[in-house]
């Protein structure tokens, strides 16, 4: 666990211990969340290098790969306006904001898979939340804010092997801004 925050490196020992003790992903996910919440407050979280936005897309810092791949911590880093794609994903997905503020816009998808935007929270420092596919885990996420968003995301799988969490990329709702960027490919 090199290059990581003493806190970080806390943190990681508490996933091993709730990933070895919980196989059912949505209880897993919930743990997660709760030890998520205490590593928010706790400041040193993530070491600069973990933080540095990129001015074309929102940008993705694989932070931590558990060595027998049942969980990753990544840091992902928003300029303002800064957004993902609609999207689901392949694995369980516990979300909290260190810095700056994000806006989640979940969607349902109709008979032909075109999604319709169902509900939009806000969330701020320490908010935390996840979801679990393949149910209510179509979203998009953009920092809605006007100053830089960072956010800690815990996923269910090795994201240094697969690269992304996401699944799925949806066609873009009427009415809605295309996306401003994916991840930066090896970060």
């Amino acid at each position: 666990m090199t290059m990581l925050t003493e806190r970080m490196r806390e943190f990681v020992l508490d996933l091993e211990l709730v990933v070895a003790a919980e196989s059912r992903p949505g209880a897993r996910a919930a743990e997660v969340a709760e030890a998520l919440r205490g590593l928010l407050g706790s400041g040193d979280v993530l070491r600069p290098e973990h933080m540095e936005p990129a001015p074309d897309g929102y940008r993705q810092h694989v932070v931590h790969v558990d060595p027998l791949s049942r969980f990753s911590v990544v840091s992902l880093v928003w300029l303002p306006g800064q957004q993902t794609p609609v999207h689901d994903h392949v694995c369980w997905c516990v979300v909290g904001v260190l810095r700056g503020r994000e806006e989640e816009i979940c969607y349902e998808l109709d008979e032909a898979g075109v999604p319709h935007q169902r509900s939009t929270s806000h969330n701020a420092p320490g908010e935390v939340c996840w979801l679990v596919p393949p149910k209510g885990d179509v979203h998009r996420v953009r920092n809605d804010g006007d100053s830089l968003a960072v956010s800690i995301h815990v996923y269910g799988a090795d994201i240094g092997k697969l690269g992304t969490s996401i699944n799925r990329v949806y066609p873009e709702p009427a009415g809605e801004h295309a996306h401003t960027g994916f991840p930066l490919a090896g970060d």
